[in-house]
């Protein structure tokens, strides 16, 4: 389109993304073959945000706080950019996510 903004040719199955951007929103692409993510697994909400999915939870610990203790649960995502697991609030897992915990609700009764 001109020296600061691009027109990038998008496919089909993500025309109600805008398609024109500033050079500064625009990044050098490093490709990594272990990166690639086929849009079949991509999965978007109605405002179109990339949505992700825990797989696991694989660790607990909990976490002091001045009046009160938080328990965290150690999950690990699909498809994450960056870092692959992240330390999450177990309540607020639980509430969303209760499918992860049954296997683990097992192991505690053991």
């Amino acid at each position: 389109m001109g020296k600061v903004a691009y027109r990038l040719d998008l496919p089909n199955v993500l025309s109600q993304i805008h398609n024109t951007f500033h050079v500064s929103q625009l990044r050098k692409c490093v490709t990594d073959e272990a990166t690639i993510i086929s849009l079949d697994d991509i999965q978007v909400d109605e405002s179109l945000n990339y949505i992700e999915r825990p797989i696991v939870v694989f660790d607990r610990k909990t976490k002091a706080l001045r009046n009160k203790e938080v328990k965290l649960v150690k999950v690990q995502w699909q498809h994450r950019r960056g870092p692959e697991w992240t330390y999450e609030p177990e309540d607020e897992m639980r509430e969303h996510y209760p499918d992860l915990f049954a296997y683990a609700d097992l192991e505690d009764e053991v």
